[in-house]
């Protein structure tokens, strides 16, 4: 997989007409989603003053639904499972399962998802995936709405049966508490192809305003600002153009100037990223969501959470965008292993379900990482 990272970064750095030379390698992130920093060693190890701004997918990362495929939630769940489930097809033409768990890398060299052989297979845990259908029950359970509560219109969802389930995963709630309590400045930007931003926006803003989450009744006193209107990236050829409301700005204009606008957003925002772009680029690195990264700046980091994000540049989703020098103009396009927990999150959606600090700990393990890539770069 790695051999795989490193060829797509050389096609990647000469589509984009630049190279690495003289630029300092960061520091490669754990590899292991599996990996966590222990709660009482986050505040000791960071410094709140650097700004965080965090670029946050929807779809099977905060919500477990996809409109873009009009899936609900145990459909969404189910899909998703099929997507970190490992196998081969064997000699004789069978496929044979290598693990009865689920995993975001696979167990062995040889392996690939389910997913990745068959495409997308409705009922996947009533058929070949039957051995997954206690995780898939295990992760609705836990998915359902408080029980005594009432439903609400924009934070709950109804799926089969009537069961009511969240809209949005608790543990993006519990994140942003747990970056207020450390007195940290950052700010949230919805990243997604679909078309669910309004609704997100508008669910999250009752949650902040109006206390209307049963389990987090005390989020108004955050006192974060939602800015209701969603803006569009659009990619082509001639470059990349981000509008929202009367901002319209351009790479025709310059790189830099696209890296200080998410720099400086402040509260929670959202943006539709450009999907035939990716589909016309095989889905790869070089058509995904463009994310800017400044090894250089020590006041703002930047870090993408999204399900969709891996380490083959072949099939990934966000594209790295690294500036070549401090304050520069110029980027190169990194692979995705070599920011991964740094500023590039893999969602594990299971783990994103059963663990209320999931987000929190994934933040703190790329703060930890990009720490020690800028204490290399400057020595």
């Amino acid at each position: 997989m790695a051999e795989v990272g490193e060829n797509s970064c050389r096609e990647a750095e000469e589509h984009d007409g630049t190279n690495s030379r003289n630029v300092p390698e960061p520091v490669w992130g754990t590899g292991d989603p599996a990996v966590t920093v222990p709660r009482e060693l986050w505040s000791s190890n960071h410094h709140p003053r650097k700004k965080l701004v965090l670029h946050v997918d929807l779809n099977n990362t905060i919500l477990v639904s996809d409109t873009v495929m009009a899936l609900g939630t145990e459909a969404a769940l189910e899909y998703f499972l099929s997507t970190v489930t490992w196998g081969k097809m064997s000699k004789h033409g069978k496929w044979e399962w290598l693990s009865d768990s689920a995993s975001l890398l696979p167990p062995c060299a040889d392996a690939v998802t389910y997913h990745s052989y068959f495409g997308r297979t409705p009922g996947f845990t009533s058929s070949a995936g039957r051995r997954f259908r206690g995780i898939l029950d295990e992760h609705l359970d836990l998915l359902r709405w408080p029980e005594g509560t009432k439903g609400d219109r924009e934070l709950s969802v109804k799926g089969e049966g009537g069961k009511l389930y969240h809209w949005i995963l608790p543990s993006f709630f519990q994140l942003l508490k747990d970056l207020a309590q450390e007195g940290r400045e950052f700010a949230i930007i919805f990243r997604s192809f679909g078309n669910d931003l309004p609704r997100t926006l508008s669910a999250v803003a009752k949650a902040l305003n109006e206390g209307a989450h049963p389990l987090f009744p005390d989020l108004p006193d955050l006192k974060i600002n939602v800015n209701m209107t969603p803006g569009k990236i659009r990619c082509s050829k001639k470059g990349i153009v981000l509008s929202r409301a009367e901002d319209r700005m351009s790479t025709r204009d310059g790189e830099r100037g696209l890296y200080q606008y998410f720099s400086s957003v402040q509260g929670l925002v959202g943006f539709q990223d450009h999907f035939d772009w990716w589909a016309s680029n095989t889905y790869s690195i070089r058509g995904g969501k463009p994310l800017w990264v400044d090894p250089f700046d020590p006041h703002v980091q930047h870090i993408f959470i999204d399900d969709n994000i891996r380490q083959d540049d072949e099939h990934t989703i966000v594209h790295p965008k690294v500036f070549l020098d401090p304050g520069g103009t110029e980027t190169r396009t990194a692979c995705t292993s070599e920011l991964y927990d740094i500023t590039l999150v893999q969602t594990d959606l299971l783990q994103a379900i059963s663990q209320s600090d999931y987000f929190t700990q994934r933040v703190h393990i790329c703060l930890e990482n990009y720490e020690r890539n800028l204490q290399q770069g400057a020595g």
